[in-house]
């Protein structure tokens, strides 16, 4: 029961996180709004890896494998499962990776090792 509730409070901060961002945001705002963090386990679990919005379209290396996402913010993440922003499920090629969306949570496939913040707009 405490699982559900936490899912459930933090989807309402996500919701209530992504209210204000939208409430707020117009002509003269700064770009990026809101957060988002990975976790090193599952459902939000392990230790917490807070990502720099400001880098954009810039492929980022993780030190550590990542498996989870909480996302409230106006810009949404590519991750990638191979190094290098490269697609493809692990050590293989092809179009395999995972778009976190600006308002949201859930588990990566793989671990991912790499991201990409995608421009706004």
């Amino acid at each position: 029961m405490k699982t559900n509730h936490r899912r459930v409070s933090r989807v309402a901060v996500a919701t209530a996180a992504a209210a204000l961002c939208l409430a707020g945001a117009g002509p003269a705002q700064a770009a990026t709004l809101g957060s988002i963090t990975f976790y090193t386990g599952a459902d939000q679990t392990g230790t917490a890896v807070q990502l720099d919005l400001e880098k954009v379209d810039m492929c980022q290396e993780l030190t550590t494998p990542v498996r989870s996402f909480f996302a409230a913010s106006n810009q949404s993440v590519d991750v990638f499962f191979n190094k290098g922003c490269t697609t493809g499920a692990p050590g293989r090629t092809g179009d395999v990776y995972y778009r976190t969306g600006t308002l949201g949570q859930g588990n990566f496939p793989y671990d991912a090792v790499s991201y990409r913040i995608r421009a706004t707009g």
